[in-house]
Formats: structure tokens, sequence, C-alpha cells
């Protein structure tokens, strides 16, 4: 990253930083965040916690049902409830960023398309990314930089 990035919810009560670039950015296009957003998709950036930088305001975690049933905690602002970040699976170490609420979005494109078979009909995927129907293998896509700041935080765990 030239510069870190910065972002916040849709009031300015929540504004945070990146302090690095992401290890990957997914577009997910499964039923799970279709429903949660409101949308098409969602653009997730996967980062260490320790690596944001909370500027203002304190995001308070929203427990989600999944269909897979796995935990699923959206961080959201208490004010106007705009989802800044989640964690999927509890585990405290990771984050996804919401991409949208960054304030410059453009700057973090996705890596990767997930649960392609769940995109709706009329989104069209470009050629240049990958896409899978459900998920991907990790050691075959990711930098082994971002593998590493992988295993540093979740060692084993998925």
């Amino acid at each position: 990253m030239a510069k870190p990035l910065e972002g916040g919810c849709a009031c300015g009560a929540i504004r945070y930083r990146l302090k690095s670039e992401p290890m990957f950015v997914h577009c997910c296009h499964c039923r799970d965040c279709q429903r949660q957003t409101g949308s098409a998709f969602v653009l997730n950036a996967l980062i260490e916690t320790d690596r944001i930088e909370i500027l203002s305001g304190k995001p308070e975690p929203v427990g989600m049902p999944t269909d897979s049933g796995r935990p699923h905690d959206i961080y959201r602002c208490p004010a106007c409830r705009i989802a800044v970040w989640s964690d999927y699976g509890r585990r405290p170490a990771l984050r996804f960023v919401r991409v949208g609420t960054l304030d410059e979005a453009s700057a973090l494109p996705p890596d990767v398309h997930i649960f392609a078979r769940s995109k709706l009909p009329w989104v069209g995927l470009p050629k240049e990314v990958p896409a899978f129907e459900v998920y991907y293998d990790l050691n075959a896509l990711w930098p082994a930089a971002s593998l590493d700041r992988r295993r540093a935080i979740l060692g084993g765990q998925g």
C-alpha cells in the first residue's frame, strides 16, 4: 500500500485505518452474504485484527445465523448500524473488513470470487480474477507472505 487505507461507517462515528495491506480480498457470492448485505455479493479484505487501528468509536459485534451453522459476528456501528467488518468462526485474530466502508474502496479489488454457484445470473465475472463454485485451495492462490501471516495468527486453525 502506498499509504494506509482509512474507512468508516456512514455517520462517521466509527473510523479506522488499515496498518498494512490485507492478506487477500474475497468477493463472496454466497446466499448468506447476499442476505446479510442486501446485495449481490460482498467484498471482504482479510486482515489481522491487530493491523486495524480504530481511530474513533467502537464497533459492536452482532451474531448472525449462517447456512453453515458456523458462528459469524458482524461488527457494526452502534449509531448507524453499518457493518464495518466480520469475524467468521470466532477467530479473534482475523477480520474480514468490508471493502465498501473504505474511503477508497477501489484500492482493494478482489483477488478471487467465491461461491460463484450462487451468484446472481446477471452478475458477470471478469476473466482475469479466479472464480470458484464454492471455495479454493489457499496454498494455490495466496501469496507466500500472506500464507505466512495467516499461519502466524491461526496456526492450524481453518
